[in-house]
């Protein structure tokens, strides 16, 4: 079974990637679904996020205050680490979990990880997708997506490794730029590729 990385930078259209993946018939995984539950209230890595940031980021109702939790660590290198440091480890523990649990004959699988390099995990894939798109496309899309302000979206993407970088690791890049049904179309061209080599 070919172990595929799925990743990119911040609005560069990965979760169209795999979902175009998930409807040709490939097993799927988004790392940012396994963050979430590995912070969900209760959790060891919720307790763990409360001692080390305090209750400013914790909602009434218990479950993370986001908002909160993402203005400290946007601007502050040594919180994110820390914050990366809990929720990292426990991600990549059920990634290798739900690739050991593929049926026998599963030919590929793919796990989508926002911050793949970042994390020095590239290596635990056989092949490692980038998706890609102009930074200043990233930018609108980061501000009209998420109702960012233009500087508060420069520093999330501060926080990741420049495109260009991913782009020039990758075995394989699917340019995002100019559409859906073109991206589309450049996902059924890298899963061909990707049956061969399975």
């Amino acid at each position: 079974m070919l172990r595929v990385g799925l990743t990119g930078g911040i609005a560069t259209g990965k979760s169209f990637c795999l979902s175009r993946f998930a409807a040709l018939g490939v097993p799927v995984i988004d790392a940012d679904h396994l963050a979430r539950d590995a912070v969900a209230a209760g959790s060891p890595g919720h307790s763990l996020i409360a001692a080390r940031f305090g209750p400013s980021v914790i909602a009434p109702d218990g479950s993370l205050d986001r908002p909160a939790l993402a203005a400290i660590v946007f601007a502050d290198r040594t919180a994110r680490a820390d914050l990366e440091s809990i929720v990292h480890p426990e991600v990549y523990r059920r990634i290798n979990q739900w690739y050991a649990n593929q049926p026998t004959g599963t030919r590929l699988a793919i796990a989508d990880i926002p911050l793949l390099f970042e994390t020095g995990h590239e290596h635990d894939f056989d092949r490692v997708i980038v998706c890609a798109c102009e930074p200043f496309e990233q930018l609108r899309r980061l501000v009209e997506r998420d109702g960012l302000s233009e500087e508060a979206a420069r520093a999330r993407l501060a926080a990741q490794w420049p495109i260009g970088e991913k782009v020039a690791r990758a075995d394989y890049v699917i340019r995002t730029d100019n559409g859906f049904s073109e991206t589309e179309e450049q996902v059924r061209g890298v899963m061909g590729r990707l049956k061969v080599e399975g």
